[in-house]
């Protein structure tokens, strides 16, 4: 299909999903602080991850015996196995096994976009791996920012902006919408220093009242890992190395 050009737009937050989910073969959902980060760690260390949007859920899931990793605004929720720290998921107790993940927007934001052909996990962790694995897919990509209770976020625009950016000087796709236009100028002005640009955010300053440094530096370093996650089912496991036919 050479030649033809794919779309490629962002989506800034799960509550904005109805009005871009049409057309679009693949969702890649996004949410640099934390829980993108944590699957591309948990999935780089070989552990499957279940995301489940509720507390309720992942009780049922701990109740049959599974590990449970569960946070609701910044903290591990009490009475569960451990939180959506990216660093925790580096474990190599972990290797192999199975963790059930709850987190206040990204687990949402994955099951809000299951209706798609293909969900994947993006971070800036995985910046570069991701952006070519979607140009050997050759289909039309919607950019889902996690965002905060359904609010803007400004790392994960960052990160979205940068696969648009890429994307769209492969000259392999085009985007039209006025989001992705901003998420990728935003981007531009940030990506000399992501860390200092995102000083001031709301999600970065809540992180570090909750003395949860370490995290954030992990999550804001480009190009750590080359794992692209998946969602297969109901796990999320890493993407396949294989051509894809034309």
């Amino acid at each position: 299909m050479t030649g033809e050009k794919k779309r490629i737009e962002v989506c800034y937050s799960p509550n904005q999903w109805h009005l871009y989910k049409k057309d679009y073969e693949i969702a890649i959902v996004i949410d640099v602080l934390r829980a993108t980060s944590a699957i591309c760690a948990a999935v780089e260390n070989g552990v499957t991850i279940i995301p489940v949007s509720s507390l309720e859920e992942a009780q049922v899931y701990q109740d049959k015996g599974y590990l449970v990793a569960a946070e609701r605004n910044g903290q591990i929720v009490e009475g569960f196995d451990m939180g959506n720290s990216p660093v925790s998921f580096k474990n190599p107790e972990l290797k192999g096994k199975t963790v059930i993940l709850t987190t206040t927007n990204g687990t949402k934001a994955i099951n809000i976009a299951r209706e798609k052909e293909t969900v994947a996990i993006a971070s800036l962790n995985n910046l570069e791996a991701i952006c070519n694995w979607l140009i050997e897919q050759n289909k039309n990509v919607l950019l889902l920012g996690s965002g905060w209770k359904d609010k803007f976020n400004l790392e994960d625009t960052i990160c979205a902006g940068a696969i648009a950016d890429e994307l769209i000087e492969s000259h392999k796709f085009f985007a039209e919408e006025d989001s992705t236009i901003a998420a990728k100028f935003i981007y531009r002005s940030a990506k000399e220093n992501i860390f200092s640009f995102l000083k001031a955010s709301s999600h970065r300053r809540r992180l570090r009242k909750l003395n949860l440094n370490e995290d954030i530096k992990y999550c804001l370093t480009p190009n750590t890992t080359s794992v692209v996650p998946i969602l297969q089912g109901d796990e999320i496991v890493a993407a396949k190395k294989q051509l894809v036919s034309e």
